[in-house]
């Protein structure tokens, strides 16, 4: 396992690059009118379907730590009392079969504490690049695939209301899940690069490839769940091979992520505005 993490934030990006588009509204044509209350409906339904994702996560940790984790528990007792039970007389297919079965419980259990950390939010008070930078690396010491986080340096990341950054959160976290069940990887790649008006996650790998139906196979919910994260934002969501033009079998698939500085920060400008409106009524 060789893990890089690369994580520089120092460059500052003036604010009105980040409002652009938020206050300059112009007169448009009914056409234009007609297409911007479109892509606002998308924009809503997609945040609806993110909302309703989420709060089934919460529901099925809920359920898998407290009935799951007890029915474990439970059972984990049980076969330890079994085990002291059992006559010093008994076959010995008896004590392996008692082991076998206390081993296939022990996995399960692991399996379950891993299925609730990964359902759970993420604590993003260390922000998007922290929150990414941990997980990766926790990715890469379970799967032992090679994992390097490079980040861009924009000031912007920094302020990410929680939404937005848990979209981009949960967008790499299914994209890195895909790699190590599905890609047969030795190796994956994830950065954030940042344009004047775009925020693109790019995750990479060297596996298999993915094969052309399944990138737009409309029943994949993973894969459904990453398009509505995007189009919450005003963004999209591009799977191809990392390598097209390579001769080895080995072509790899790049998961790209666009999402709209001026969506996502559409919520931090709001809460700024209230916050300065609130401070000025005080004094």
């Amino acid at each position: 396992m060789d893990t890089s993490i690369v994580v520089p934030i120092t460059a500052h990006v003036p604010t009105s690059i980040a409002r652009e588009g938020l206050d300059g509204a112009s007169a448009s044509s009914p056409a234009e009118r007609e297409i911007a209350r479109l892509r606002a409906r998308v924009r809503e339904l997609s945040a609806e379907l993110v909302h309703a994702q989420e709060a089934a996560c919460q529901r099925v940790a809920r359920e898998l730590h407290d009935s799951v984790g007890a029915e474990l528990t439970a059972t984990h007792f049980a076969l330890a009392g079994v085990e002291t039970w059992l006559p010093a007389d008994a076959p010995p297919q008896c004590a392996a079969a008692l082991t076998v079965a206390q081993r296939s419980l022990d996995a399960v259990g692991e399996a379950t504490r891993h299925a609730v950390a990964e359902l759970h939010a993420p604590s993003l008070d260390a922000g998007i690049v922290g929150a990414l930078s941990q997980w990766t690396g926790d990715f890469a010491a379970r799967t032992q695939l090679r994992t390097s986080f490079v980040c861009a340096a924009d000031v912007r990341l920094t302020r990410l209301p929680a939404d937005a950054a848990l979209a981009i959160f949960r967008v790499a976290q299914e994209a890195l899940n895909n790699t190590a069940k599905h890609a047969r990887a030795s190796a994956a790649d994830v950065r954030i690069e940042a344009s004047r008006r775009h925020l693109t996650l790019v995750v990479s790998d060297d596996g298999i490839g993915l094969a052309p139906r399944a990138r737009t196979r409309r029943g994949h919910f993973g894969l459904a769940g990453m398009r509505a994260r995007c189009a919450a934002f005003d963004g999209s969501l591009q799977i191809g091979a990392s390598r097209p033009d390579a001769s080895t079998h080995a072509r790899g698939t790049t998961v790209r992520a666009r999402f709209a500085w001026d969506a996502m920060l559409a919520g931090a400008a709001c809460a700024e505005r209230l916050a300065a409106g609130a401070a000025s009524f005080s004094s």
